[in-house]
């Protein structure tokens, strides 16, 4: 865990470009094996609702970083939308987006948005998701104190069924390598799609 290329080059008597190579194609492989936005939706149709939730891979600052910094979490990195079952397993990861993008924008792009609504499936998200429109349900919008009983009623149970989405975000960053991530922006999609290859696999 953690070694650098020149280590497994070393390990496998081979030299460090063909080391980088053959990590890179195995990245690339694992990648193109993950569900798709579709296939995610697909298995969701048989499920009651879904949870969605927006998270920051960190990175190391770049010489072009304005881009890469999130206000929300106060931090540089990259933005991947997960989107869980009701109990909170992983089902799809998107791909990576830089961490100034803001989730419902994200959410967006990548289509999650429109395909929910297309499958009618409903779905469960932060405040981050507020006026996405279409299935997707986040918390009524204000200050606690200004809420209606029956409003802070009402996010009290979103947050409680919501909650559950921080296990399939844990389980994304369980992945050492998606705690800090040390390598060109563009190879982070490949990255996360194959942590989601190998999480899926490995949790049956």
């Amino acid at each position: 865990m953690g070694h650098t290329y020149a280590q497994l080059a070393a390990g496998f008597g081979v030299g460090t470009t063909t080391a980088y190579r053959y990590v890179t194609e195995a990245v690339e492989l694992l990648a193109a094996l993950a569900p798709s936005l579709a296939d995610a939706v697909r298995i969701a149709s048989a499920k009651a609702y879904l949870l969605l939730d927006g998270t920051l891979l960190p990175i190391d600052r770049i010489a072009a970083d304005r881009p890469f910094y999130s206000g929300k979490h106060k931090k540089h990195g990259m933005n991947v939308q997960v989107i869980a079952d009701p109990i909170g397993r992983l089902l799809w990861a998107s791909p990576a987006l830089p961490g100034a993008v803001h989730d419902i924008r994200a959410a967006r792009e990548h289509g999650i948005i429109d395909a929910l609504a297309e499958a009618g499936v409903p779905c469960w998200a932060d405040k981050g998701h507020r006026g996405a429109g279409g299935t997707v349900r986040a918390p009524c919008w204000g200050r606690w104190e200004t809420l209606s009983s029956g409003q802070q009623a009402v996010n009290r149970s979103h947050a409680k069924i919501r909650a559950l989405v921080e296990q399939a975000v844990a389980a994304l960053k369980s992945w050492r390598l998606l705690r800090k991530l040390r390598c060109s922006t563009t190879r982070i999609t490949s990255l996360v799609q194959a942590v989601l290859t190998l999480h899926l696999t490995c949790s049956g």
